[in-house]
Order: C-alpha cells, then sequence, then structure tokens
C-alpha cells in the first residue's frame, strides 16, 4: 500500500517526472526494475554535499541524513549523496510507492576484521528478496538466492551475488578496483536510527570527507570522477581516466548535471588522511584500499 505522506505533498511525484516515468510503477519487480533503474540513471552518488558541510565545520545533521532532505536537493541541484544518505532516500521513496522495502547495512571489505561500513537497501517480494544500492549502482534489483549464485551481467555496472560462510556477498567493481571488491550485506532491516548514526560516525573521517567522488549510470556504462580524475566505464567495460583541472567546474555542470550554484561552493580536493589508528595507512597503502562506495 503506497504511503505518500511520508514525503512532502508532491515530492513523489516531481521525482517521478525527473525519472521520466508517466505512472507510479506497479509494486512487483517489474515495477520495482523500473524504478531502480531510473534512480541509477538519474541519481548519483556523490559526496558534493558532505564535502562542502565537513570543510565548512557544519555541525547540523549531515546532508541527506533526512530523506526529504536528500531528494530535494536531488529535484533542485542535481546531486545525491554518500550511501548512508543515499540508500536512506531509496528506501523512503520505496516505501512510498508501495514496496516493502527496508534499510540495510552491510561492510566494503577493504581490510579485514572492519566493523560494518556501508548502507544499502532490500526490497521483499514474499518469499523473495532483491538488493537495490543507491551506491553501486547496479541497475537492475539483484535476486538474493540462497541456493544460487545470482548476477547481473554487464561490463560497466554487473554484479555478481555469491555466499560466503553464510552471508551473502556482493562482488562489484569501484573505480579504482577493477578486479572488483565485495560488500558484505550483514544487516537485512534496521531502522533510520541506526542508519543516522552510522553517518553521523562519518563525520571526523572518511574517504568521502576529502576528495570529490560521483558515480553515475549512463549510456549503456557509467561516467564520474574519482582521485581528481574525470573517469568513465563504458558499455564495454574499458575504463578511461583524464585529470579535470581547470574544467572540473564545466564537466559537473554541463555534463554530470550539477546546478552551477552548488558546484561553486564545492571546496577543492585534499589529500585523504590515514583513518584514525589505522596500520594500514601508516605504511601508505589506504589510498589504494578504498573503494568509491562506502561511508
Amino acid at each position: 500500500m503506497k504511503r505518500l505522506d511520508i514525503l512532502p505533498l508532491g515530492m513523489v511525484e516531481r521525482l517521478l517526472e525527473r525519472f521520466d516515468m508517466p505512472a507510479y510503477p506497479d509494486e512487483s519487480p517489474a515495477g520495482l526494475e523500473a524504478l531502480y533503474r531510473a534512480w541509477c540513471r538519474n541519481v548519483p552518488f556523490d559526496n558534493i554535499r558532505k564535502l562542502i558541510a565537513v570543510r565548512n565545520g557544519d555541525t547540523s545533521p549531515l546532508p541527506g541524513d533526512v530523506p526529504a532532505d536528500f531528494l530535494n536537493a536531488f529535484l533542485e541541484h542535481g546531486v545525491g549523496g554518500t550511501c548512508w544518505a543515499g540508500n536512506g532516500a531509496l528506501a523512503t521513496l520505496l516505501v512510498a510507492l508501495g514496496f516493502d522495502a527496508v534499510r540495510a547495512v552491510g561492510t566494503m571489505m577493504v581490510a579485514p576484521g572492519i566493523p560494518p561500513n556501508h548502507g544499502s537497501v532490500a526490497v521483499r517480494f514474499g518469499a523473495e528478496t532483491f538488493i537495490t544500492d543507491a551506491s553501486i549502482m547496479h541497475f537492475k534489483p539483484l535476486r538474493v538466492n540462497a541456493a544460487e549464485v545470482t548476477r547481473i551481467d554487464h561490463p560497466a555496472y554487473g554484479v555478481i551475488g555469491h555466499w560466503v560462510d553464510g552471508a551473502f556477498m556482493i562482488r562489484w567493481r569501484p573505480w579504482n578496483r577493477p578486479e572488483g571488491l565485495d560488500c558484505r550485506i550483514d544487516s537485512w532491516s534496521v531502522d533510520e536510527t541506526r542508519f543516522r548514526g552510522q553517518h553521523e560516525g562519518t563525520r571526523t573521517w572518511s574517504p568521502f570527507n576529502y576528495e570529490l567522488t560521483f558515480n553515475l549510470v549512463r549510456n549503456g556504462g557509467r561516467i564520474g570522477v574519482s582521485g581528481g580524475q574525470r573517469v568513465a566505464l563504458d558499455a564495454a567495460g574499458v575504463e578511461t581516466a583524464s585529470p579535470l583541472g581547470d574544467e572540473r567546474m564545466a564537466y559537473l555542470v554541463d555534463v554530470l548535471g550539477v546546478s552551477e550554484a552548488l558546484a561553486a561552493r564545492l571546496p577543492e580536493d585534499q589529500p585523504t588522511p590515514p583513518p584514525p589508528g589505522s596500520r594500514t595507512a601508516a605504511r601508505g597503502q589506504i589510498r589504494d584500499s578504498l573503494p568509491i562506495s562506502h561511508s
């Protein structure tokens, strides 16, 4: 049953218009696929608003922490957020449209023994569950099947769902890890308070507090920004990169669709320091181990 009242009046309709969806999606796997596909084509994973807030010392809730704030910023400025904000907003939109969607918590396996560091979304249809991750952006819902490996076959945004020691893993390809990375789903249903707490925990350190990151499905591939580079994965899975330099503003506005007003406030990149207490970072290896989509 739809719950349109959990978002501001008219916001769901504005979003569907922006997604070029002429009607509410059916509350079915096919309807879920249509909405998630539209989300990945339009709503980026990025840290623009977070960079502005953290760098300015803003002590109010982190941008996008409230789903309506996230969705309004997308409508007004063409930006998204990092995993806790983006997946919280996607889960809320799905619930508003009548889907049985819940927030999930996982771990990007960038190092052994690290605590959960990633928010995701699970959608249930009776006994069937699908993952629709607003950060990994795999374009089609990933079916969770206890008996077999499941996959979305695509060179640019394809993923593989597989079980390891009783935990469901999503194997995906971050910008800087062509060999792929596992995201382990640890908790299949958590509340909004858990998401907000984990989001707030990234205020003091996160790989997304220092350098611009952007990821968006476009033209059968992916485009964005990582490590000061303009990056792209074409439909064949071939990755290209070139320095942004003085073209950063033009690329953000003219290609990625960010409003000029918000892009003008974006601070310059800073080198990402090691996480507090990290032995790996002390050996100078942390930058090579971080994917684009956690925290």
